[in-house]
């Protein structure tokens, strides 16, 4: 996979390696020279590439987001996103790892804004201090070199990320696969959210998104796509076709 790209940063820390390598149109994230944490057009740095991370944006269709927390930065392609999209959204992504963020900075273009906090923590410890009600999005992308963490798959993961949700908010996890729909995971899931829906990316991940109240569906010629399809050009259309309701 790695092999036609270039080796433009090396580094390690506690956990391992964290490499950036460039290709003639993209710039990529990698622990492992295996997986692609990140992936940007190196010419516009806040388009996401993969199509999970664009995945992930759908919601923002329905939310028109004041404030996003983000559980796992990577090369800050989800916050380089929300910062472009939404020019008065405050954003606050928790990443472990100080050396993540550094390269993030250096070589990703992550926004040196006001609006866009990052604390290097461990997510769950850091949702366990918030406030309740007090974001309106949750994006929970954690994974280590080979795996998603085992944190963003236990049930009292989804009690936190509910309880410091506001009333009309959304969770969005990037899922390595689709968890039961009947085990104990989605009952936790349903006891909090209204609406379950799903999005099965090209590789193979899976996009849960949880609502806590029912919403109105956008109608695929509604003026509201053209907009932000202006303003970040992922295919929204193209997306929003692959979501399902899990019943």
């Amino acid at each position: 996979m790695f092999n036609k790209g270039e080796i433009i940063h090396h580094t390690r820390d506690a956990l391992g390696s964290i490499l950036v390598i460039d290709y003639r149109k993209h710039r990529v994230l990698t622990f492992n020279t295996v997986f692609e944490q990140s992936k940007i057009d190196r010419r516009y740095p806040y388009l996401p590439v993969h199509e999970y991370n664009r995945a992930m944006m759908l919601p923002s269709l329905f939310a028109n987001p004041g404030h996003v927390t983000l559980l796992g930065l990577g090369g800050g392609v989800m916050a380089n996103a929300f910062h472009h999209l939404f020019p008065d959204c405050r954003i606050h992504a928790i990443e472990l790892r100080e050396a993540v963020l550094e390269t993030a900075r250096e070589f990703f273009e992550l926004p040196d804004s006001e609006r866009l906090e990052v604390t290097i923590a461990d997510a769950r410890d850091t949702l366990e201090k918030a406030p309740p009600g007090s974001t309106d999005m949750i994006l929970a992308d954690l994974y280590t070199a080979d795996r998603m963490s085992p944190a963003q798959a236990q049930r009292q993961f989804v009690d936190q990320c509910a309880r410091v949700l506001a009333e009309d908010g959304w969770l969005v996890l990037n899922y390595h696969r689709t968890p039961d729909i009947d085990g104990p995971y989605f009952r936790r899931l349903k006891r909090y959210f209204a609406v379950l829906l799903t999005f099965r990316s090209k590789s193979n991940n899976t996009v849960v998104y949880a609502s806590k109240h029912h919403f109105q569906s956008v109608h695929p010629r509604d003026p509201i796509l053209d907009d932000f399809e202006a303003r970040l050009p992922i295919d929204w259309r193209r997306l929003m076709a692959k979501v399902t309701r899990m019943e």
